[in-house]
């Protein structure tokens, strides 16, 4: 348990990570002293340092902090990893031949969920969303709630949120069956579209994983998931269960949507009322989707109507989940962490509603070896839907190359004419900014790091328009 009174230290070994981030600052509240390991500086990473933890960007186990190289400490000391971690990480091997105690993640949050009422918010694409979405409504409402987040939330810029309530809202992660350390009271799933087949091996393997961790949720609980996947979901006997969608069969139902001025004004039709006049600028349509998820777990823990529709009205969003960086006549550009063939399709789809009749141009960096073999001609298909497309190598993440896997393998499945094979330091030199209507980047890499320069760039382009 991390809040074994002996534990004084805890040590992240890839602490730049989302997920492990929001542990880590989760320890720094609680007063441990933190550390920790990441192969990069990033703007978490800059958040962490300035909240006074000591990072490093070397695997060198001669440069941990001298608390937690001294194994004398070592009883005093916990090591939390992230799968992304490989088994020859120096530092890793380090304290596991020192005798440290070294926990995943999800083992970690697995105990802070145990000792909470949890709503873990699970699916293929959109969980980050309705989690974000989910805790800033309770937030706003007199239930209040604590939260680990996938992204940053734009309200309250952390992906950790300090609550006071029973409540904790933890974003329940599938890659290596992470979301089964997990003690759902309340649970949400929002798809279950073929992904991390590296771990699973077939999607039928992970739908099981999937059904395995929602009948980890007590009799009496809940469970909300999607209308459309309600099929692929096997209800655990004793809990709750409702749907969430645009079908007049959905329990939470969203309809008679109009949109003015790039608001959004709809209706929530609940299982024992009707919540009207919604207003909601988040862009997309998916993301009104995101929403009534979001609210039918607000309602199931007490808020109130006029508390949730008040608290829709001011949320703004998550940090690269259709992150709209730059929106003046004539040009935009937005910024979305989709990286599966679907949550690509939903990102499109949002995009041409939202700028509906503009042209549309995307930087996309597939992500993972594994997933680009896999989703290849996905991945073609949906592209081939947009007016230009700039496509990056592979991110490889945790991963090692696989033989004749590569962009390329997208790239020659497109039928597009306007596309074009570049490197990641070419962006964004490679932009033109006269002949962008839409741009929007894509992916769950380090393309995150061309946003600002991209941004600095078409705002220096659009002051000589001006000047």
């Amino acid at each position: 348990m991390i809040d074994d009174n002996n534990i004084q230290g805890v040590y992240f070994i890839g602490i730049g990570g989302i997920g492990m981030s929001a542990l880590a600052l989760y320890c720094i509240k609680k007063g441990f002293i933190v550390a920790g390991y990441d192969r990069s500086q990033s703007n978490i990473t800059k958040t962490l340092e300035k909240a006074g933890c000591e990072i490093i960007y070397n695997d060198n186990e001669f440069d941990i902090p001298e608390l937690f190289r001294d194994n004398k400490y070592s009883e005093k000391v916990l090591i939390i990893i992230t799968p992304a971690i490989s088994e020859g990480n120096r530092i890793l091997t380090y304290f596991k031949s020192e005798g440290y105690t070294v926990r995943k993640r999800s083992e970690v949050l697995g105990d802070i969920s145990a000792l909470t009422d949890t709503i873990a918010v699970a699916g293929t694409h959109g969980k980050t969303t309705v989690s974000t979405m989910t805790a800033h409504l309770l937030k706003q409402s007199d239930i209040d709630c604590s939260a680990f987040l996938g992204g940053i939330s734009k309200n309250y810029n952390t992906n950790y949120i300090t609550g006071h309530s029973r409540y904790t809202v933890i974003e329940a992660d599938e890659y290596d069956r992470s979301f089964l350390q997990l003690f759902p009271l309340i649970a949400v799933v929002t798809a279950v579209d073929a992904d991390h087949l590296d771990i699973y091996g077939d999607h039928d393997t992970m739908i099981d994983a999937y059904n395995e961790f929602l009948d980890k949720i007590p009799k009496g609980g809940t469970l909300i998931c999607n209308y459309h996947i309600r099929q692929r979901i096997i209800r655990p006997a004793g809990v709750r269960f409702f749907t969430y969608g645009d079908n007049e069969k959905a329990d939470y139902r969203y309809f008679n949507i109009e949109k003015k001025e790039n608001i959004y004004h709809f209706n929530i039709r609940t299982p024992d009322s009707e919540l009207r006049n919604i207003r909601y600028s988040f862009p997309g349509i998916v993301n009104i989707e995101n929403l009534t998820a979001a609210t039918a777990v607000a309602l199931q823990c007490g808020a109130g109507e006029d508390e949730i529709k008040e608290a829709i009205s001011s949320f703004l969003g998550v940090r690269r989940r259709f992150d709209i960086r730059i929106n003046i006549p004539g040009l935009a550009y937005v910024d979305d962490y989709a990286h599966h063939p679907e949550e690509i399709r939903a990102c499109i789809s949002s995009l041409r509603e939202y700028f509906r009749g503009r042209r549309i141009t995307a930087i996309f960096q597939p992500h993972l070896f594994s997933r680009t073999r896999d989703h290849a001609e996905g991945f073609a298909k949906i592209l081939d839907e947009l007016d230009e497309v700039i496509l990056l190598p592979v991110y490889p993440a945790r991963e090692e190359p696989l033989p004749g896997v590569s962009s390329e393998m997208i790239f020659k499945k497109m039928k597009l004419a306007n596309k074009r094979l570049i490197s990641l330091e070419e962006i964004p030199a490679a932009i033109d900014v006269d002949e962008l209507d839409v741009l929007v980047t894509i992916g769950a890499g380090d393309i995150d790091k061309t946003v600002e320069p991209i941004e600095t760039k078409i705002i220096r382009e659009v002051g000589k328009w001006r000047g």
